[in-house]
């Protein structure tokens, strides 16, 4: 293998995966060249949260500094009851958060930490990122990988040792790897979810409704049993983020689609007045389908290829790691390609095999956040009289393993 494509490293996407995968390759001294189909890049969704196991990764990215201008470092994560608006439980954040895991717990737009990204790797002298450019196939062997792009009508090729899939939920580069493992499907799963997203001005008669109710420098979480809602600030609290959850039926695939906001509305029965107001003005609401993916498909194959971020498992976002775990995804493997000199192929599935454990835990945490979010009943009351009795420093440690994480 030439010494050029020895030391290229291709990336399909230029999504939060794929870029943190191009400055993560390029600081451990690989050329990268970064395929984005859309012309410009575009931060799917409105809000992000980023802990400090993500936080921690951007910070020696060199990106972290690029983002705190226009981030938010939020006090706690405040839980409360829809019904009643009576605090359930916090969990504190701020300076508490950077002292006990070695970085700060930030909320933001996703366009701002994409832009903070591009503002790094337009730094970087070893990256060559192209939009508009689709990579339409790949061919992988013993002496490396050839990407072929499709850009104006036109067909370029590409050759490097590895291809990093960084493509999203709704991954092309998916059914690469799956072919190769005989896997009946690539596809991404409807999980029966909506989320639903706004973005309100905090002196708007909205972001009014929600300081009467909410906490304005805290996450705050409405727990019922229909729905749950999730908001935080955003451009240093000139903005509100809001996310609310629900049931519902499949749309269009997509970042977002056209859903009945009577969903919406409807999961709001038996909610405090003030939070059916909130709903009410911060629309129109934008419905996003929550789709996730095989847990037991491969992410990698002998050949060279490996996904990361949403394109390897996309899941559920009630563990609010999403981004979190393509950041983690994308230093690791770096680190394992780098680390593996003698045989750098063979570091992916070693690679695949180290991440899965830490990967599956987080889904665990999302899904027992979402029973206990939208529990009913007598479970309802256990998970509150649970809340009451555990303190704020114990709810923290619960967090450690999770927010506490530096890569092995």
């Amino acid at each position: 293998m030439n010494d050029t494509r020895s030391r290229q490293v291709v990336i399909a996407g230029a999504g939060v995966a794929g870029l943190t995968a191009a400055l993560a390759f390029a600081e451990r001294g690989y050329t990268v060249r970064v395929f984005e189909q859309a012309q410009r890049l575009e931060a799917a969704g409105a809000g992000i949260q980023l802990s400090p196991n993500a936080t921690r990764v951007l910070r020696q990215l060199g990106v972290l500094d690029r983002l705190l201008p226009v981030a938010v470092r939020p006090e706690a994560v405040v839980l409360k009851d829809a019904a009643t608006l009576r605090e359930l439980a916090r969990v504190p954040l701020g300076q508490a958060a950077e002292a006990r895991w070695g970085a700060p717990y930030l909320v933001a737009h996703r366009a701002d930490l994409q832009g903070a990204l591009t503002a790094r790797l337009a730094e970087v002298p070893d990256i060559r990122l192209t939009t508009g450019a689709r990579v339409s196939s790949v061919v992988a062997g013993s002496h490396g990988i050839t990407a072929t792009a499709e850009i104006d009508g036109k067909a370029i090729e590409v050759k490097g040792f590895v291809l990093v899939g960084a493509d999203g939920v709704w991954s092309s580069m998916r059914g690469l790897v799956h072919s190769t493992k005989g896997a009946t499907s690539a596809r991404s799963y409807f999980s029966g979810e909506l989320a639903w997203r706004a973005t309100i001005l905090a002196n708007s008669a909205a972001g009014q409704a929600f300081a009467a109710i909410g906490a304005t420098n805290c996450v705050t979480t409405f727990l019922h049993a229909g729905f749950h809602m999730v908001a935080y600030p955003v451009s240093k609290g000139a903005a509100f983020n809001l996310a609310a959850f629900t049931k519902g039926d499949r749309i269009a695939e997509g970042w977002s689609g056209n859903a009945d906001a009577g969903i919406l509305t409807g999961a709001l029965r038996g909610t405090a007045a003030g939070l059916a107001r909130l709903v009410e003005q911060a629309g129109p609401w934008t419905a996003w389908p929550i789709h996730t993916v095989d847990p037991q498909q491969s992410w990698t194959t002998p050949t060279g290829i490996a996904l990361i971020g949403d394109a390897a498992h996309a899941m559920t976002p009630f563990a609010a790691q999403g981004a979190a775990m393509a950041i983690e995804d994308a230093a690791t493997l770096a680190d394992a390609v780098a680390n593996s000199r003698v045989d750098p192929l063979a570091a992916l599935a070693v690679w695949e095999r180290s991440r899965r454990p830490r990967v599956a835990q987080v889904a665990r945490r999302g899904a027992v956040n979402r029973l206990a979010w939208h529990a009913s009943g007598p479970v309802a009351v256990a998970r509150n009289v649970f809340l009451k009795i555990r303190s704020s420093e114990k709810l923290a440690e619960d967090l450690d393993w999770l927010y506490g994480w530096r890569a092995p």
